[in-house]
């Protein structure tokens, strides 16, 4: 059975907004809510960029049934990956133990600009998460850790506020590479796009070493509701044209300007392609079945446009769950 879930994604949309359309998300019968971890929006347009951590403490604490996670943390330079695992520890707390801590090895739009440390190449990127997922592991189980990493350090540190339910750590892999390095590491995958073969290469890596029950298989699609489908195809240009750049190119540049640059040359026509837009659920569906057909277990809409969340959910929310759950 797919859990369809709401994004609260922080770069279109205020702290107290976000709040908001989570209490409302989780009335409108959304399984699960996941939260964008960004410093900067990928465009201006987008216009927000709240911390997602007191986000989410505040989701949690007004929330009761829907899941949480955030999608996705990069614990290796903007954060230091113990402090992700007391976050998490404390969150899944507020939460009782509605939280998954997704993982990531970042973007350079995120990272750079607080570490101004350069941004390292992509197998560099994830030797430094595969280190800190072990440290966050660590800690999450409730050890004291001392470590002298080729990345990190840590000298005694521990986690003084432990939740009853441990958190499960869902780690975003895109190729043979990362599912070789994270597949006994993480408990869940998150994945970019609808690809079979990655989900059968993360399940035969988890099978090979016993794991593999329950593990979840989280995606993310972006749809452009609209009762007017060429404001949703405008709105979705002028906020969301980034997103056709695929992983390669997102986790590399480093700045909106960049980014409006690299897409400068995108055409409205090009984005309506690539992403459902307008009044009709059936696209919308279809989208989603691609998650499904490939393996995946858990599928998040991004809704885009932080002005229009409200119309989306109280409009289109109930009917387009209705039609997922009725195909499933």
């Amino acid at each position: 059975m797919t859990r369809f879930g709401y994004t609260l994604m922080t770069e279109q949309s205020g702290p107290k907004d976000l709040v908001r359309y989570a209490l409302d998300a989780e009335e409108r019968g959304f399984d699960f809510e996941v939260c964008s971890d960004h410093f900067s929006p990928w465009l201006t347009s987008q216009g927000h960029a709240p911390n997602a951590w007191p986000v989410l403490g505040a989701v949690a604490h007004a929330t009761e049934q829907v899941g949480l996670c955030s999608y996705v943390t990069c614990p290796t330079m903007r954060y230091h990956p113990a402090v992700v695992a007391q976050q998490a520890a404390t969150l899944q707390i507020l939460a009782d133990g509605r939280f998954t801590l997704g993982l990531g090895s970042g973007e350079n739009l995120n990272e750079h600009i607080v570490t101004g440390a350069g941004w390292p190449n992509a197998s560099h990127r994830q030797a430094m998460l595969g280190e800190a997922i072990k440290i966050i592991r660590e800690l999450l189980m409730g050890e004291t850790v001392t470590l002298r990493g080729e990345h990190f350090q840590v000298d005694g540190a521990r986690l003084w506020d432990l939740p009853e339910i441990p958190v499960a750590l869902a780690v975003a892999m895109s190729g043979e590479k990362g599912i070789e390095r994270f597949a006994t590491a993480a408990d869940h995958l998150i994945a970019v796009r609808p690809d079979r073969d990655l989900v059968h290469a993360w399940h035969t890596a988890r099978h090979a070493t016993g794991l593999g029950e329950g593990d979840r298989v989280i995606g993310q699609l972006p749809v452009c509701w609209d009762p007017d489908r060429d404001t949703a195809v405008q709105r979705a240009h002028e906020q969301f044209r980034w997103f056709g750049g695929g992983w390669l190119v997102n986790s590399e540049l480093p700045t909106p300007a960049a980014f409006a640059a690299a897409t400068h040359f995108v055409r409205p026509a090009d984005v309506a392609e690539a992403i459902p837009c307008g009044p009709d659920l059936e696209p919308i569906i279809d989208a989603v079945r691609a998650y499904q057909e490939a393996g995946f277990t858990d599928v998040a809409l991004i809704q885009i446009g932080g002005e229009t969340q409200e119309a989306f959910l109280a409009d289109a929310a109930e009917p387009l769950l209705t039609a997922l759950r009725d195909g499933r």
